[in-house]
């Protein structure tokens, strides 16, 4: 693997540890804005819906300059909006930051996907995308807990000045180790948006938003599930939150080498077990023993799902990927926001804090089913191209036999 892959993972490790640390904060950020927990939760819905927009915006303005400038520039907003978020006043301020960070993000994983699937051959371009995402992934199990850990005794705006400085450090990991490529000659925003009538693409998007929304379902509102129901102290948190990176961080690496593969047979197997985990999670979430080994499961088969379902987009998107593959990016984000909106709207219903994780279940089981649909499309349009070829070479065999 190329090392321009480190620098694509650097930057990788400092955006996903300013995703998802806000998951161990949240009742301190809450508590210091003196807004309720379901609130609180709209930083992680802000920012999920800025991922969503910012991707395909920030791709096109791309489309100007080299991919290394873009993704040099996308980290410089990326530090911006974590500066922001550490100095805001009030809570309106804090939430502004969080999507300016997240504008960041889409582009950065859509590029950086393309990026990386080009410095390596075809059949290694979703084991090239899988070590890009895994500095998203490591950062659940470095970044995330420290975070969580300094946010707890030191102070939240500390962690966010501390996520701001890995943004410096990815911009010059991304200066130094990316090659230099020349501007895509010929990119224009039509062709890249024909790629969005492909079935196919579409499917891959929304088995994105399904199956990777049913993990922040349950992962949004893991502090207060734990603390209040599992029993957990909120300082044990920050080894919960170790346990889901190293699930996530497993899951990817074993998603990224089957993926080549073996793609459709990962995305039901995972999608599947992502289903029942989830709606076992509902009792298991009452035993700090089984909950801890749930949290484990949850972040495996769930980012099990991200290198093939990544792949697959650029693969249906074949000769346009990078808007496709920045506006899945912002699909997996978009689960992020859904799931956390619904999660906050059955614990404020009265529902309870396991509520989320029966919504979670739900949005993979639907998942799976888009996931079946996509393999069924592709094996009839499979057999029918092979019908055709055969029928069209009928003639050209008679014809030489009677010559």
């Amino acid at each position: 693997m190329p090392l321009a892959l480190l620098a694509l993972a650097i930057g990788a490790f400092g955006i996903g540890t300013t995703e998802f640390v806000i998951m161990g904060l949240l009742p301190d950020v809450a508590a210091d804005f003196q807004v309720s927990i379901p609130t609180a939760g709209f930083l992680v819905t802000g920012y999920a819906l800025g991922v969503v927009l910012g991707a395909p915006l920030m791709t096109v303005l791309g489309t100007r300059v080299t991919r290394k400038r873009m993704l040099m520039l996308l980290m410089g907003l990326f530090v911006v909006g974590n500066v922001v978020s550490a100095l805001a006043p009030v809570f309106g301020v804090m939430l502004a930051g969080r999507v300016i960070a997240s504008l960041a993000h889409g582009a950065f994983f859509g590029i950086g996907s393309v990026v990386a699937a080009d410095l390596v051959a075809p059949e290694k371009k979703a084991g090239a995308i899988a070590m890009m995402f895994t500095g998203l992934t490591v950062a659940n199990v470095v970044g995330v807990p420290l975070g969580t850990y300094i946010g707890q005794s030191v102070g939240w705006r500390t962690t966010f000045f501390v996520v701001a400085g890995l943004g410096v450090l990815g911009l010059l990991g991304v200066a130094k180790l990316v090659p230099e490529q020349p501007r895509p000659e010929g990119v224009r925003i039509r062709h890249e948006l024909a790629a969005f009538r492909n079935v196919q693409v579409l499917l891959a998007m929304a088995m994105t938003v399904l199956g990777f929304g049913g993990v922040f379902a349950a992962i949004t509102y893991i502090t207060p599930m734990m603390t209040e129901i599992a029993g957990y102290s909120p300082s044990s948190v920050t080894w919960l939150l170790v346990l889901f990176g190293l699930g996530m961080v497993g899951g990817n690496l074993l998603g990224g080498k089957f993926a080549d593969r073996h793609l459709m047979p990962l995305l039901y197997v995972s999608l599947g077990a992502l289903a029942v985990v989830l709606a076992l999670f509902t009792l298991t979430a009452h035993d700090k023993t089984a909950a801890a080994v749930t949290i484990v499961l949850i972040g495996g088969l769930g980012f099990a799902t991200v290198p093939p379902l990544q792949k697959r987009v650029l693969d249906q998107a074949a000769g346009a990927p990078t808007l496709a593959s920045a506006v899945n990016i912002g699909a997996f984000n978009l689960g992020n926001a859904l799931s956390a909106w619904l999660g906050g709207m059955v614990i404020a219903a009265g529902l309870g804090y396991t509520a989320p994780n029966w919504v979670g279940a739900v949005l993979a089981a639907s998942a799976l089913v888009l996931a079946i649909v996509s393999g069924a499309i592709e094996r009839r349009t499979v057999t029918r191209s092979r019908l055709v070829a055969e029928h069209a070479s009928e003639p050209v065999a008679v014809a030489v036999g009677r010559h």
